[in-house]
């Protein structure tokens, strides 16, 4: 993947390479050029010699010639990089400019906006030999087009594998865990890093965003059960604690019956009552608690109570 990505953008340019770049207004005027030329040529036959006629349309068909390439047009957005005889001679644009055919030549047009390049590093080991798969976008910009048009035989390409170089280092030397958790970490480093290596190019990054990280199906698996079974430790240490914090409560609560056998005994019928009050309920006393708290005479005197009551009030 990444390396057609590589090989689009190295096409991408050797076109724009290729490419005249003339301008619309120079079109133009050769066309009116060669349609002057033409009607010179229509209309002067018969009325001029044939050395006229031909000077004529030499003349105006070279005037037109030199227009359409000597006259160049750049967007408010680019830089031109004009040469003359080899050398470096001056940046143009944005706007129209001129040039001296065959003597100057403009090889490279930069582009001063922001630019955006995807990037990834795939299966590459972590520092704890975890292979992982991690896809990040560039934003960089050209601040200065003479470097980036003289330091660096192809400026794009070279800030793709720049990035890509970088990514690899960083999560070469990180653990997977910080990794997961360290988005921004990796972020700021793989902009340090990478505007380090672009500056002497005339680039500068402007931020670097990680937009995925994708690690083997067997390992996520692993780290799911992993935070499951964490999950349930925290719910029983919970509940283990709520649990002592009820014991607490009725150890608390135990201290007020001590010397009040009477509230111990009204505590006592309240939870009887409690547990029978709803129909077909059932209550377990421990031998212990009737002979101790006389709950079996008070529970039978329940019992009688209930089987005296009316049917619709049962």
């Amino acid at each position: 993947m990444d390396t057609k990505f590589i090989k689009k953008a190295l096409e991408a340019n050797k076109a724009a390479k290729a490419e005249q770049h003339i301008s619309a207004i120079a079109g133009t005027i050769f066309g009116v050029f060669v349609l002057i030329a033409t009607l010179g040529a229509v209309f002067g036959d018969g009325r001029l010699s044939d050395g006229l006629i031909g000077t004529w349309v030499i003349i105006w068909m070279l005037a037109g010639i030199y227009i359409l390439f000597a006259l160049k047009v750049a967007s408010q957005w680019e830089k031109v990089v004009v040469l003359r005889l080899g050398k470096f001679y001056k940046l143009a644009g944005p706007g129209p400019f001129w040039i001296i055919p065959i003597i100057d030549s403009t090889p490279t047009w930069i582009d001063h906006r922001v630019m955006v390049s995807p990037f990834a590093a795939q299966k590459t080991l972590t520092k704890d030999t975890v292979p992982v798969d991690v896809d990040a976008v560039l934003f960089w910009v050209v601040w200065d087009a003479e470097k980036a048009a003289l330091e660096v035989e192809d400026y794009r390409a070279a800030v793709d594998w720049a990035a890509q170089t970088a990514l690899r280092d960083i999560i070469g030397r990180m653990m997977l865990a910080d990794i997961l958790v360290g988005r921004s970490v990796i972020d700021k480093q793989l902009q340090e890093v990478i505007d380090e290596r672009t500056t002497p190019w005339g680039v500068t990054v402007q931020s670097v965003e990680i937009r995925d990280i994708i690690i083997p199906q067997d390992l996520e698996d692993a780290m799911s059960r992993q935070a499951q079974a964490e999950r349930e430790r925290q719910a029983r240490v919970i509940l283990g604690e709520s649990e002592k914090q009820i014991a607490d409560s009725f150890a608390e609560a135990s201290k007020a019956y001590i010397n009040n056998p009477t509230a111990l005994h009204l505590r006592a019928m309240n939870m009887l009552f409690e547990g029978l009050k709803e129909k077909g309920a059932m209550v377990i006393v421990p031998s212990s608690a009737v002979d101790t708290m006389n709950l079996g005479g008070l529970s039978g005197m329940i019992s009688l109570a209930q089987n005296n009551l009316p049917k619709d009030m049962e």
